[in-house]
């Protein structure tokens, strides 16, 4: 039985904003301005979004520093507790999300593979579960100090043209 708290964690990770936000927030601690800057959305709103994130652990405020005209200002830095949490009917939220994070990317900055196969229910497990495996092994790895920024998406799903 799910928790008040496991359905407040669901709810802030059903928006495709809150993702990307996470997405900028993962590497690199970012402000609240910084980040409606990069998302091109109103400091106000981003505001909403980022406590929200971080009410539910999502996020973590860094100690707070002086913006270039002495403001006060707090960076967070995503905690990486999204992976593993269950939200029901998420992969329209994740579809969305990968379609606005690509919208401006010039197309060589994508590498996408797309592959139709006829496995029966064993082997379409084996498959998912060996998938499942390599992004947890490099999910599990330290980042690497030299290292781009990438995201990687996989969907599967049935075809039912192709039964």
């Amino acid at each position: 039985m799910a928790t008040s708290d496991d359905a407040a964690k669901a709810r802030a990770l059903s928006s495709p904003l809150r993702l990307r936000i996470l997405r900028l927030c993962l590497h690199q601690a970012r402000t609240n301005k910084e980040i409606a800057e990069l998302l091109g959305i109103n400091p106000a709103s981003c505001l909403h979004h980022v406590r929200t994130l971080a009410g539910t652990g999502f996020l973590e405020a860094q100690p707070e520093r002086r913006g270039t005209r002495g403001a006060r200002e707090v960076p967070y830095i995503a905690t990486r507790r999204s992976w593993g949490q269950r939200v029901d009917d998420v992969a329209p939220i994740l579809i969305e999300t990968f379609v606005q994070e690509t919208a401006a990317l010039p197309p060589e900055d994508i590498e996408v593979w797309r592959l139709g196969l006829k496995l029966n229910a064993e082997h379409r497990a084996e498959m998912m579960d060996k998938l499942r495996a390599v992004v947890e092994e490099y999910h599990a790895m330290p980042s690497d100090p030299d290292g781009a920024a990438t995201s990687l998406m996989i969907a599967h799903h049935r075809d039912p043209s192709a039964d």
